[in-house]
């Protein structure tokens, strides 16, 4: 006598434990989706509806009132906005090709050591100053940098004697030395950091690609251009937007080296939102973070036309 079997129940055991591990996986991703709406998300937010009104910081007197968009024309057409931005603009333009082009070259003389332990020594030199806190570096450059007692000047003028004590260089007091100087400390700091980056771009390429072209007679030279320097796009791609807007967005060094006098050049569009909101009376939040909503659009717009142009089909 033939029997039917039942129909199977799999499927919607199946989708119910899939269920079941959804809510799991949910359950451990809370924490950081807790952390990205508290750190991130609110702070846009808060910042974004702060840019909207006439909020003074630390006016408990006055209502808040929405004033729409007036911040976002008044930052527009504010010179010293327009002045801030340039000044962060020309620091960048210095500051980004040395801290791309210094570690590349650094990683490709790296990736040639033959001997694992000699490469690992220079792979640790190289990161130690990414592990030195950021106050520590300032005030250490500052040190480096002072016009008396700083070894960079001791070693121009008492021992190299490429300068006299009238005229060494002031490296932070001189406006036309002091961006050079920052951005010579910025890439001493970052240089291990971005050196690994490229390392790892380094060890994704075939060796076989430079065996063909030493064949085909290329040189160091050509092999770097037509087989290295395509394959490293992608981190060139993601080092330049990453260093563009922290060379764009620079507070901390400017602060501490060049002060918040608004002739100097370190008086950017970032300095400019921190003395309106906590320091110049009668501490206009709502303006300032007009500016800062103002110069981040500003970045965004370049960060786009970086991904257009170092895209790469390879």
């Amino acid at each position: 006598m033939a029997t039917t079997a039942p129909p199977p129940a799999a499927p919607a055991s199946r989708g119910r434990g899939l269920l079941g591990q959804g809510w799991v996986a949910w359950l451990f991703l809370l924490p950081t989706i807790i952390f990205f709406i508290g750190w991130q998300l609110w702070p846009i937010l808060r910042v974004a509806w702060i840019s909207l009104t006439d909020y003074k910081f630390l006016n408990t007197t006055d209502p808040v009132h929405f004033i729409g968009l007036d911040n976002f024309r008044s930052a527009i057409a504010d010179p010293l906005m327009r002045l801030g931005l340039l000044r962060a603009a020309g620091f960048t333009a210095l500051f980004l090709p040395g801290m791309i082009f210094l570690p590349m070259f650094l990683a490709v003389l790296i990736d040639r050591i033959q001997s694992p332990k000699l490469s690992t020594f220079y792979r640790l030199i190289l990161l130690i100053p990414a592990m030195i806190p950021g106050p520590l570096i300032f005030l250490l450059w500052r040190w480096m940098y002072d016009l008396y007692i700083g070894p960079i000047n001791y070693i121009l003028v008492d021992v190299l004697h490429v300068f006299t004590v009238y005229s060494q260089p002031q490296w932070i007091g001189d406006p036309r030395l002091v961006f050079p100087a920052l951005a010579g400390m910025e890439w001493w700091w970052g240089m291990g950091y971005h050196t690994m980056f490229f390392l790892a771009g380094l060890a994704t390429i075939s060796r076989d690609l430079f065996d063909a072209a030493r064949v085909d007679g290329a040189n160091e030279w050509r092999m770097f251009w037509d087989v290295t320097f395509p394959r490293l796009l992608p981190i060139v791609l993601v080092l330049v937007v990453l260093r563009f807007g922290s060379a764009m967005a620079v507070i901390d060094e400017y602060l501490i080296m060049g002060g918040v006098n608004r002739d100097r050049p370190t008086f950017t569009w970032t300095v400019y939102m921190w003395e309106l909101a906590f320091q110049r009376p009668p501490r206009d939040l709502g303006y300032a973070a007009a500016i800062g909503w103002v110069g981040t659009i500003a970045m965004l717009v370049v960060v786009a036309l970086l991904f257009r142009i170092f895209r790469t089909r390879d």
